[in-house]
């Protein structure tokens, strides 16, 4: 037999508003932790892995492939999937407040400009803080990476309880 197995690769969060049905939560951040039970699936079948936009999903299949890992990402993510028409799947009881991470960072770096502007009145230096976010996204591009949403990551919002993230490991090894 075999098995595809999705593995969605954004914050407890996001999966929450909206995920491929039937895919697995491991944020990026938490994907060290699971290469052995990933391994163990792609044994069964091909691994697909998920995101936004593809960017994260392209930068676990970076970290599973220098474990031997062979995985392939969905082209677009989740908001391509949704714009083709397929169905998003969202637990009972799952909260749609909660923002993509790309929103997040945008409302993030937009305070962070206007209040480095508005503090740069009582005093110059302050303005720094809105020289150094604006410099945020031309790293971002250069590197696709994207270092203010690792930050956002980590605030307890978009953190998986450690039970999430070790039933996921679990499932994973009973594929």
């Amino acid at each position: 037999m075999h098995d595809l197995t999705v593995l969605d690769v954004r914050a407890p969060g996001e999966y929450a508003t909206g995920h491929l049905p039937g895919a697995l939560n491991i944020p990026l951040d938490q994907i060290s932790r699971a290469p052995p039970a990933v391994r163990h699936a792609a044994d069964r079948g091909d691994i697909l892995l998920v995101c936004a936009s593809g960017a994260r999903s392209d930068s676990a299949r970076k970290t599973l492939a220098e474990h031997g890992i062979d995985t392939a990402t969905l082209t677009g993510g989740t908001g391509a999937w949704a714009a083709a028409g397929h169905d998003l799947h969202r637990p009972e009881g799952a909260s749609r407040a909660v923002w993509g991470m790309e929103r997040q960072v945008r409302l993030t770096a937009g305070a962070l400009v206007l209040a480095g502007l508005g503090l740069g009145l009582l005093h110059p230096a302050f303005r720094l803080l809105s020289a150094a976010v604006a410099g945020g996204p031309a790293f971002s591009a250069l590197t696709d990476s994207c270092g203010m949403a690792g930050v956002l990551a980590r605030l307890p919002h978009n953190r998986p309880r450690r039970g999430d993230i070790d039933a996921t490991v679990v499932a994973l090894l009973d594929r």
